[in-house]
């Protein structure tokens, strides 16, 4: 059963890697299941390869724990990050299966072939399915996979990557519903100098005090995006008082669930959209 929902009266569900909990994740298999459950946003991850493509992936190398080489061999742990996707071509990357191997996190995940895309084959993918199932029109959460001290290691400068990424997306046709978000601080101020109208995300995971976070990125981002044990009542009102929303990540379990909703977050990052998606039938 497919979801639409007017986001303005109900918490948004945000698919986390597509489904991560359900098939292998972000792939384009997991973004086209996530949307025929209903989601409302898409959440992806994207890196840079050396041919300056733009690819959907968590980590900028190839993970032992998802991938298999281009040969279909195992790849080792102690040298994954040799297969380092900003020094590998496209052409490499695509021949490397990241779909067959056993979570066992996400033991209700079903294995299959799948590849790491390229971001724009994720958005054609994912509106030609959307027209076909003549559903409402779903966003995208782009988190730039930068980190401070990799530059030129595992990705271009934060500049130079979300130039990549906001070209993919006006490309696309979907600017007015994609949020790009990140950890990195410096990603989300240059994507506030290059493309002020995008909306845009702090992710957080420590301890530090939401005004200090606000006051070293420089600006009021539209979205907050704690890990979801650092939501609380104190921290609800805190970005109330700035207009932003609150989408805290990633929430698993249905007590989980139960008690952000109860506290009135705008939207939920979970690998399992289909559980969220449960409990907002049932209200």
């Amino acid at each position: 059963m497919i979801r639409i929902v007017d986001s303005t009266n109900y918490p948004e569900v945000h698919g986390h890697r597509g489904c991560r909990g359900l098939l292998p994740e972000n792939t384009v298999p997991a973004f086209l299941r996530a949307l025929e459950l209903g989601v409302d946003t898409l959440e992806l991850d994207v890196v840079i390869s050396a041919d300056e493509q733009v690819i959907v992936s968590h980590e900028p190398w190839l993970s032992a724990a998802l991938c298999l080489d281009a040969s279909g061999q195992p790849i080792p742990l102690a040298r994954e990050k040799d297969f380092n996707l900003f020094q590998l071509p496209y052409d490499y990357i695509r021949r490397c299966d990241c779909g067959l191997q056993r979570q066992l996190r996400f033991p209700e995940q079903q294995l299959q072939p799948a590849y790491k895309p390229l971001l724009r084959e994720v958005f054609q993918a994912v509106e030609k399915r959307t027209q076909e199932l003549t559903r409402s029109l779903v966003h995208y959460s782009i988190e730039v996979k930068s980190t401070a001290g990799e530059d030129h290691i595992f990705h271009p400068t934060p500049a130079r990557f979300v130039e990549l990424v906001i070209g993919e997306v006006q490309a696309a046709g979907v600017m007015s519903r994609t949020a790009i978000i990140s950890f990195d601080k410096r990603a989300l101020q240059a994507v506030h100098q290059q493309a002020p109208a995008l909306t845009l995300g702090l992710l957080v995971e420590d301890a530090k005090p939401f005004h200090e976070h606000l006051q070293e990125l420089g600006f009021i981002p539209a979205l907050y995006g704690p890990e979801f044990p650092l939501v609380d009542a104190q921290l609800m009102a805190e970005v109330r008082a700035y207009s932003m929303r609150l989408v805290p990540w990633t929430v698993n379990e249905i007590a989980d669930m139960h008690r952000l909703l109860a506290l009135g977050v705008d939207g939920i990052t979970t690998d399992y959209p289909n559980r969220l998606l449960q409990i907002l039938q049932r209200s």
